[in-house]
């Protein structure tokens, strides 16, 4: 039964958290009816505005103390990045008080006539799968929007004058462990590594918050042939009767798969005799970057589409049509034969090792915030390709050890500075050890917030020092 079938009017409904999610779900629920109250850990400047604005509108919001069950709480709706073992959601479980996610209202409230969702989830490549499958169902001609984790609000979506054929949907672990009804057209898993661990406990329930995505689809479950784990977790799931398991590979595809085939995409999944035929879709030219990683990204991408009856012809237009999102491998310049490539977005070590497996040979700036990960595996894998290595950020002394363990011959400069100007230094001292032909990548593998807002800013100060250093003419 739909959301919008039920009675609000009068329903105590809990918001937990400020922000991006929270903010929208209280608006949405207190226009149904809904008693809402705000609960917010912070109580800041920024917090206080926000909290003063949903005030003006009759909601009830309380700041600096987000872990006490309000009275008389029927529902809980949360922001995503809440962890489930925060002292609210424990007191609503003994009270057994609901807890959902703003994806899982965003899926109640779709109406009687919603757009079905091709959903997307996986350590990385996420934001760009999407974004391809969102440029592929537009060459299609049909109306659809790349949503969810992507940054667009899919209350949005779902109550917006909008009418969709489709939406291409991003979601973390984070939204699928708070959504226990979403069932998708077809859905994809790209990818496990590990990754939020302090927030799900154990790899275990990571992964199995991942695979939730597959959970009632009706047409296909895509995964990645090359990460037996996501295939593992189609195998798990409790999907309708008649969908289908479809992977994706970079080589030469079996039965029910994508694959490459002498630089040509192909589908041996959606053609009448699977067994003796294969489709063209697109060159792998036509994909850009053409990364190893970022093929898979289109493999994936164009099952969804394929799946959702798109013919080859808007697969390899949507695909020539798409550029990915900045800090995510692109190319800044090209100095006296020597290409410097922006991958601030690989803040962990899988997404940096598919970076550094892209290129040969690299110098690579890394390092920052590690998570808690550990680098022996990325170092070993990647050492053969490294002219060099420079060091920033405040637990490059993880990756220091790791290069001497694994590759001890690889020249490594240590930058012991965390001001404005070390971007600056590092893509100095990189350009000082790389040759021509070499490329100079930034793939941090660890987060940002040690030395910039984000990764946008990483990459940005970034793209700004590489440019700064062509236009010096120096090397």
């Amino acid at each position: 039964m739909g959301i919008r079938k039920v009675s609000w009017n009068g329903k105590r409904v809990t918001v937990a958290g400020l922000g991006v999610s929270g903010i929208p779900a209280a608006r949405v629920l207190h226009g149904l009816g809904a008693v809402v109250t705000v609960v917010n850990d912070g109580d800041d400047e920024r917090s206080r505005a926000q909290a003063d604005g949903l005030r003006a509108e009759g909601i009830t919001v309380r700041l600096g103390d987000g872990d006490t069950l309000p009275e008389g709480t029927e529902l809980i709706v949360t922001a995503p990045g809440w962890r489930p073992d925060k002292p609210l959601f424990t007191a609503a479980a003994e009270a057994g008080v609901e807890v959902w996610g703003d994806v899982e209202l965003a899926w109640r409230l779709r109406g009687p006539d919603a757009a079905p969702w091709l959903a997307v989830t996986g350590t990385n490549g996420k934001t760009t799968t999407v974004r391809m499958l969102a440029s592929i169902l537009e060459a299609a001609g049909l109306r659809t929007a790349a949503v969810g984790n992507i940054g667009v609000s899919l209350l949005d979506a779902v109550l917006g004058e909008e009418a969709y054929d489709v939406l291409a949907v991003e979601l973390s672990s984070y939204q699928l462990h708070w959504a226990p009804s979403l069932r998708a057209h077809s859905a994809a898993v790209l990818n496990l590594a590990p990754d939020h661990l302090d927030w799900h406990g154990s790899m275990e329930a990571y992964a199995a918050d991942k695979g939730r995505i597959y959970e009632g689809n009706t047409v296909a479950c895509v995964y990645n042939v090359a990460d037996k784990a996501t295939e593992d977790l189609v195998r798990e799931a409790d999907v309708e009767e008649g969908c289908r398991a479809i992977g994706f590979t970079l080589g030469t595809p079996g039965p029910s798969q994508l694959g490459v085939v002498e630089g040509i995409l192909v589908d041996r999944a959606f053609v009448e005799n699977r067994q003796k035929q294969a489709q063209e879709l697109a060159e792998v030219a036509d994909v850009q970057p053409p990364a190893p990683h970022n093929i898979a990204n289109a493999l994936a991408a164009a099952a969804l589409a394929r799946a959702f009856g798109v013919a080859p012809k808007a697969v390899r237009d949507g695909l020539r049509a798409f550029r990915p999102d900045p800090h995510r491998i692109e190319l800044v310049e090209e100095i006296q034969g020597v290409v410097y490539v922006d991958d601030s977005k690989a803040t962990n070590t899988h997404a940096a090792e598919a970076s550094l497996a892209a290129y040969d040979p690299i110098v690579w700036i890394a390092g920052g915030l590690a998570k808690g990960a550990t680098f022996d595996e990325i170092v070993a894998k990647s050492a053969k390709r490294l002219r060099g290595v420079v060091l920033i950020g405040a637990d490059r002394a993880l990756i220091r050890e790791a290069l001497a363990r694994h590759a001890p011959e690889v020249p490594v400069v240590d930058l012991d500075r965390t001001d404005t100007g070390a971007m600056s230094a590092a893509v100095e001292e990189a350009s000082r050890l790389a040759r021509p032909g070499d490329t100079v990548l930034l793939a941090p593998a660890c987060a940002s917030m040690d030395m910039f807002a984000n990764y946008n800013k990483r990459g940005e100060a970034f793209a700004d020092a590489v440019r700064a250093l062509a236009a010096t003419g120096r090397v």
